[in-house]
């Protein structure tokens, strides 16, 4: 709508000093003319907007203008406070500034707006963290939050996965994301984009050396390329498996990034097929005892064999006591599909 647009105008001038009619334009889904067409409705309507010719030109509000209208829908409103769960604020040291804003947004909002708002805060809550992923360790973000935003190159002491230490980097940041409750730092090595979860990063110290990121390029961009990069990725290894059908819906909860097809659901049995990056990765579907059978290739069966042989082995260990325990069934889990 016109209104909506006019003042997302007025907030964005407001908000950015001198900004280009193209840069308008492409932000709004409209053309240049409209934006022009829509300066002209807020000058006639009172506000000081003026348009400066020239390469670096744009349109900007006169110095000093402030507007205290939100423009807020009463939907607009609602979404502020469908907020992550706390954990990703207080990560950044940000938790109690979040409270602090969010009280002063309920303040601005229009009355009738209100009561849906603190409704909503303590109706819906969102929590980023996947069921049974473990416990995570703890992550410093100090120190690379200061650097992210230091505008210079970081030089990372940065351990691998499997690797026995960490190696040295020297990269230029363009910005941390938090995905599933992981903190990553996006940034590129030697002109690449390069993915650093935050729990493998020993250190990060600026250099005295200026970023340099590509010209035109954003976090977004960049998380994008990296993230369809990871999703892309080939595994190496196919297993077909069949599951008992009371522990199909939890097999899928946990491996359901390894599926490479529906499954294929009968009265006592369902058909899966996974990707795995490696042969030895069969030996986590051990998990599943009797409830799970690998059927192909032939050499995940043999990984699997070997494993439960080296698995019986030390149960039957002297000492061990062997056929005095008696047989726990599969535990189903407690999380809710």
């Amino acid at each position: 709508m016109k209104s909506d647009r006019l003042l997302s105008i007025l907030l964005l001038l407001q908000t950015r000093g001198l900004v280009p009619a193209t840069e308008l334009a492409t932000r709004l889904e409209v053309s240049v003319r409209t934006i022009y067409r829509d300066i002209d409705a807020l000058s006639a309507s009172g506000v000081p907007v003026y348009a400066e010719r020239g390469r670096h030109g744009g349109i900007a509000l006169l110095p000093g203008f402030r507007t205290d209208v939100t423009g807020l829908t009463a939907d607009e409103s609602r979404a502020l406070f469908v907020l992550a769960a706390d954990g990703t604020h207080a990560a950044l040291g940000l938790d109690q500034a979040l409270g602090s804003a969010l009280r002063k947004v309920m303040a601005a909002l229009p009355e009738p707006h209100r009561p849906a708002a603190e409704l909503t805060s303590r109706r819906i809550l969102v929590d980023p963290v996947r069921w049974m992923s473990g416990p995570r360790p703890a992550v410093d973000l100090n120190e690379l939050q200061t650097a992210v935003f230091a505008e210079r190159r970081l030089r990372l002491r940065y351990r691998h996965g499997g690797a026995s230490g960490p190696r040295t980097y020297t990269v230029d940041p363009y910005g941390l994301v938090v995905k599933a409750g992981v903190w990553y730092l996006v940034a590129d090595h030697r002109g690449a984009p390069a993915l650093y979860r935050a729990d493998r990063v020993h250190s990060a110290i600026e250099t005295e050396a200026p970023v340099r990121r590509r010209e035109g390029v954003e976090l977004a961009d960049v998380w994008a390329e990296l993230r369809q990069r990871v999703e892309a990725r080939p595994a190496g290894f196919r297993v077909r498996a069949r599951v008992r059908a009371g522990r199909l819906d939890q097999f899928v909860r946990l491996h359901g990034a390894q599926l490479t097809a529906e499954p294929v659901r009968g009265e006592e049995w369902a058909e899966v097929e996974l990707a795995l990056e490696e042969v030895r990765a069969v030996r986590q579907l051990l998990a599943y005892s009797d409830s799970l059978e690998v059927l192909e290739p032939p050499e995940a069966r043999a990984e699997m064999a070997r494993a439960a042989a080296e698995v019986a082995a030390i149960y039957a260990a002297p000492g061990s006591p062997v056929g005095t325990v008696a047989p726990v069934s599969p535990a189903s889990a407690d999380a809710p599909g």
